[in-house]
This record gives structure tokens, sequence and C-alpha cells, in this order.
């Protein structure tokens, strides 16, 4: 086993697996992954961290909750590299992605609201009349079909594409958000939720917590923001950087 090289700010792989709850294995994968930086070595060719590397392991997993294991990483590789602009611009790419999902609930949530329970009566309808209520052209909702956003059943005697009372639902809902610039595939999640709750009203529960999803995600990527910046503020060429930081 190596000897303790605490001393002078040198930390033993163990050390720094230790004091972030990590194994030593992870810690020299997260090496290898660029995350860290290299560690230098010790006359017997040992791994010597230093509070350097504790700053960048806490950046990292202050990141993560916020944005993700791979965005994160990739964060920490170009901020190692001294790409920080290009880190930076990472972040931005996450947060504008946090900020559309935010946009997404709030659709997702007005056109729920719009939509009216689903009647007791058969309300069965064809193509053409459903293409003519919500003003889209058949081929239109022949598409939806073959993306598997509606799933019509077929007149066993004509052959038609009939449409109940639930199909209807989902074609209003569909329209709705396609209006609103989402595309199939973000829809598509939602539809599958629809049909399996059995319709809008016990969807309530997932909404809020998809909204809690994101309020945490927001609030994480804070809490990562200020692990970011403290690491940022102890790197070499710390002067050259606006920010500010402790090391660990």
């Amino acid at each position: 086993m190596a000897r303790n090289l605490q001393s002078g700010g040198q930390l033993r792989p163990v050390d720094l697996a230790r004091r972030h709850g990590l194994s030593t294995q992870a810690v020299r994968n997260y090496e290898a992954a660029g995350i860290l930086p290299d560690a230098e070595r010790s006359a017997h060719g040992y791994r010597t961290y230093t509070p350097l590397h504790g700053n960048a392991l806490r950046a990292f997993l202050a990141l993560v909750p916020g944005h993700g294991h791979r965005t994160a990483a990739s964060v920490m590789r170009a901020i190692n590299r001294d790409a920080t602009e290009h880190a930076l611009a990472i972040i931005d790419e996450s947060h504008a992605q946090l900020l559309e999902d935010r946009r997404t609930l709030r659709a997702v949530e007005a056109a729920l609201g719009d939509l009216g329970p689903v009647p007791q009566e058969r309300g069965d309808t064809f193509v053409g009349p459903l293409a003519g209520r919500l003003g889209i052209r058949p081929a239109t909702l022949r598409k939806w079909e073959r993306a598997g956003l509606v799933q019509p059943r077929r007149d066993p005697h004509t052959g038609y594409r009939v449409y109940s009372a639930a199909d209807v639902r989902d074609t209003l809902l569909i329209h709705q958000l396609r209006r609103g610039g989402y595309r199939l595939g973000q829809i598509a999640p939602l539809i599958v939720q629809v049909r399996s709750a059995g319709g809008v009203a016990p969807l309530a529960s997932m909404l809020d917590d998809w909204r809690a999803r994101l309020s945490a995600r927001g609030h994480a990527m804070l809490a990562g923001a200020a692990a970011l910046d403290a690491y940022l503020g102890c790197r070499p060429d710390s002067a050259r950087r606006p920010a500010g930081g402790q090391v660990s």
C-alpha cells in the first residue's frame, strides 16, 4: 500500500475517494476520462493528487445532478484542456434545454387544460370529418398514424379508418402541441401517458412530478455553477479568469 502522501497538500487516490464517497477505481477512471487533471507520480510511481483535484472532483459531482453525467464530463474535459469558453457554451446549451423543457411543460398543461372529458357515447368519426374539424389535411392524420401517435381502428366492411372518442381526444392534443411547434417525437411520450392513464385527468400527478423535477434541475444547476466557479478560481491560470473560489 502507498504511504500517506497528505503532507504538503498531496493526497493518495484513497484519500480523495473517501472524501467524496467514491471508490479509488472511480477516481482513477475520472482521471483517465479527463474529468480530473492528470495526477503527478511519486518517486515510487504512485499517483499523487492535490486540492486542485479535489475541487475538480467536487465540481464534476455537483454538475451531474443538473446537467447529467455526459454533459458534466464534457464540461470538465473542456476546462482541463484550457477550453473554458467551450465549456461555458456547453453549459449554456444545457440551460437552454431546461428552458425548452419548461416551455414544453407549459404547452402540455395548456393543451390538456383545453381538452374536455371523453364523451360516454361512441363518438366514432372518420378521417374527413375529423380533419375538417381540426383544419388539417387527411394526409396529416395518416402521417400521425404512421408515427404511432393515433391508432384508429378499421371498419371491417369498408376498411375506412374509424376514430373513437379517445382517438379524437388524442388528435386534438397532438394538433395543439404541433401548433406550439413541438415535433412528433416530443409528443409521442405524452400520448402514451394519456392512453395508459385512460384519459387526461390522472395526469395531474405526472405534471406535478415533471414540474418538480425541472425545478430540482434548476436548483442543481445553481449548485453546480458555484462548484465550477470554485474550480476555475483555483486553477493555475485563475489570474486570467474573473471567477473565484477556495480550494478544498
